[in-house]
């Protein structure tokens, strides 16, 4: 918006007018970037020389809809192939992975000019984040999404020389939260110490409006007062439920016991057959047997049949999270659907199993043609006892699920992007 647009060149194996089609139907404001669709294979040099690669200031290689290896492989050979362009590159590559496994492999092959994003891995972390911290899914769509702040990095000659102490304060419309050090070969450090002088070439790294909407100002002066004591409430054990049976579920398990106080139980409802589950496990590399904060807890059932959900005791759960199921993963909108469903008959038993509370007796029963209607205020009622996070592969389906208000949060390849 700032710069006036630029140049966004698509090279796919597909038809030329038929993926101009496809983004014509988009239907958003590019606000002045021109989109340039060419049809042709990554792995060939000519086609990559016809969109002129070697000028890019970025390229950005995405997972393909197929299975998870086969996905990952193509993105290999289409790295090789790149790191083989004759006139060398200008800008980074950027690689959407599908399997955590496979990430040492693109590193092998692309060194430093390789920046990669596990989808998968990422959406499941942020899950397990979210499930314990309510509300951060809100903070990651604002500060990742394209919408409100984000983070940007640039350079401030005036700056140099000055304590990191100073920098914090030097932004009035802007978080200063890192420094990329030239010294360091561009390496980005998160929060740095207040003592970190910042030296000539080192860029800063800001939370911001726009790229254009802050700038340093005289650092103003503050009083100091007294730290309030702070007192860290005892972790008590959680009792989390895992819907379905994702992909790399291992290492989310893993993230969770990390966490999770001793004595917490992670509840497994899908349907793979108890005796297959542990070797699954096994063959991602967790042992369950080596837990040690998390038991887990069996159970077998189709999350979208009303019967199977009901014997679980759905109202004790302090977290659940819907899972997009490893079955449907190459089907987003089977997968969406499924996620949907569960959501609405969990929300429903819990709604009904809950004591109905007090206040919701002030509130007017439905009219026919009212705006709310009662189901969805019995199950924001029931949101108010245990969290859940859905797992929505496309955007489409999450407006959906947010306009309805009941899953706490969605989190969906959008993020990814």
């Amino acid at each position: 918006q700032s710069l006036g647009g630029g140049v966004v060149v698509v090279l796919a194996e597909r038809d030329k007018e038929e993926m101009e089609l496809d983004i014509a139907k988009m239907e958003f404001d590019f606000m002045g970037t021109s989109v340039i669709c060419r049809s042709g294979s990554p792995l060939i040099m000519a086609d990559l020389k016809k969109v002129s690669v070697s000028k890019a200031r970025a390229i950005i290689v995405p997972a393909e809809v197929e299975n998870a290896d086969q996905s990952d492989a193509r993105v290999l050979r289409v790295v090789l192939s790149l790191t083989g362009v004759k006139e060398g590159l200008r800008g980074h590559i950027v690689v959407e992975l599908s399997d955590l496994d496979n990430e040492q492999l693109v590193k092998l092959v692309g060194g430093d000019l390789v920046e990669t994003v596990v989808a998968h891995d990422v959406i499941g972390r942020l899950m397990i984040q979210c499930a314990r911290q309510p509300g951060l899914a809100q903070i990651w769509e604002d500060i990742l999404g394209f919408d409100n702040a984000e983070f940007y990095v640039k350079r401030w000659p005036d700056l140099d020389g000055k304590r990191f102490e100073e920098v914090l304060l030097s932004f009035p419309d802007a978080i200063p939260c890192g420094v990329k050090v030239a010294a360091n070969q561009g390496r980005i450090v998160l929060n740095p110490d207040d003592d970190y002088v910042l030296c000539e070439g080192d860029e800063l790294l800001v939370i911001a409006e726009d790229d254009d909407s802050y700038f340093p100002a005289p650092v103003p002066k503050t009083r100091g007062g007294t730290l309030p004591r702070v007192v860290n409430p005892p972790k008590l054990p959680e009792k989390i439920l895992f819907c379905g049976w994702r992909r790399d579920i291992d290492d989310m398990i893993q993230v969770l016991d990390a966490f999770l106080a001793s004595g917490s139980e992670l509840w497994m409802f899908n349907e793979v057959v108890t005796v297959e589950r542990e070797k699954k496990l096994m063959e991602g590399g967790l042992n369950p047997h080596l837990l040690v904060n998390i038991k887990l807890v069996h159970r077998e059932g189709n999350a979208v049949i009303r019967r199977n959900l009901e014997t679980l005791p759905l109202e004790t759960f302090d977290s659940i999270l819907i899972l997009a199921d490893e079955a449907l993963e190459d089907s987003v909108i089977n997968a969406d659907s499924r996620s949907l469903a569960t959501l609405l008959l969990i929300r429903d038993i819990q709604s009904r199993r809950m004591p109905y509370r007090e206040y919701t007796k002030n509130i007017q029963v439905r009219q026919p043609g009212g705006s709310q209607s009662s189901w969805i205020r019995e199950m924001q009622q029931a949101s108010d006892q245990s969290i859940i996070i859905s797992e929505i592969l496309d955007s489409r389906t999450k407006n959906l699920v947010s306009v309805s208000k009941i899953s706490d949060y969605v989190l969906s390849n959008e993020l990814v992007s």
